[in-house]
C-alpha cells in the first residue's frame, strides 16, 4: 500500500504522523494504514505543501529534515533554529554533517560521540560523504517539527555546536572560526566529563 501511495522503504517514516489514533481491535492492517495515510494527507494541506514548495522540497524531504532536527534538539524552541540551518547549508550546496544521520547509518543508536571513525562510514546516510539528504527520514517526525522546518526564521547560521553546559541547546555561528572555537570547548567538557 505505501508504493502504491508514492512511498520508497527509505520514505515509509514520512509516510505517518505521531497522533493518538483509535481503531477496533479487528481492523485490518490495510485499513490502519489507509488511514494513517489519510491523516498524513489531510496535514499536507495545500498550504504546507505550497510552504514546502517554496523551500524547494517535497513533503517527504520536509521530513527527512524534520528528523534530523528532532534527533539533534529536544528543545521545542531552538527546532526553527536548526531546521533553518539546515535549510541554509542545503541552499547553499554545503553537505549537511549532521551527526544523527552518522548515527542512523551506523546502526548504533547509543552513541554518545561520533569520532572520525564514525565519519568514515559508507553509507547514503552520512551526510559527512554524501552531499544533499538522505534517502528518507531517520524518524518519523512529529507535526509541530514538520512545521518547525516549514515556518523556520531567517538567519545566516551554517554551523551548530552542542552547548558546553549540556542544556541541551547549540552555539550556533556563521563563519567557521566561530564555530571551531564552539567545538573546542564542547570537546574540552566532553573529555573532562570522561564521555568517549
Amino acid at each position: 500500500m505505501l508504493p502504491d501511495s508514492g512511498f520508497t522503504r527509505a520514505t515509509y517514516p514520512a509516510a505517518f504522523i505521531p497522533d493518538s489514533y483509535e481503531f477496533y481491535w479487528s481492523a485490518s492492517p490495510r485499513n490502519i494504514v489507509r488511514r494513517l495515510l489519510d491523516y498524513r494527507n489531510r496535514f499536507w494541506d495545500k498550504s504546507r505543501r505550497s510552504k514546502a514548495a517554496r523551500l524547494g522540497l517535497t513533503p517527504a524531504e520536509v521530513a527527512t529534515i524534520a528528523s534530523i532536527v528532532e534527533e539533534e534538539t529536544a528543545k521545542t524552541d531552538e527546532k526553527p533554529k536548526v531546521a533553518r540551518l539546515y535549510l541554509n547549508r542545503l541552499q547553499k550546496g554545503i553537505k549537511l554533517q549532521a551527526d544523527p544521520t552518522v548515527k542512523f547509518a551506523s546502526g548504533d543508536f547509543s552513541l554518545r560521540r561520533i569520532t572520525g571513525k564514525h565519519l568514515a562510514i559508507e553509507s547514503p546516510y552520512n551526510t559527512y560523504k554524501i552531499s544533499g539528504l538522505p534517502p528518507g527520514p531517520i524518524r518519523v517526525p512529529a507535526s509541530s517539527t514538520l512545521d518547525a522546518v516549514l515556518n523556520a526564521p531567517n538567519h545566516n547560521y551554517i554551523y551548530m555546536c552542542a552547548k558546553e553546559d549540556f542544556s541541551g541547546y547549540h552555539n550556533f555561528a556563521s563563519d567557521y572560526a566561530t564555530h571551531q572555537a564552539n567545538a573546542r570547548r564542547y570537546q574540552a567538557e566532553l573529555n573532562r566529563r570522561g564521555i568517549r
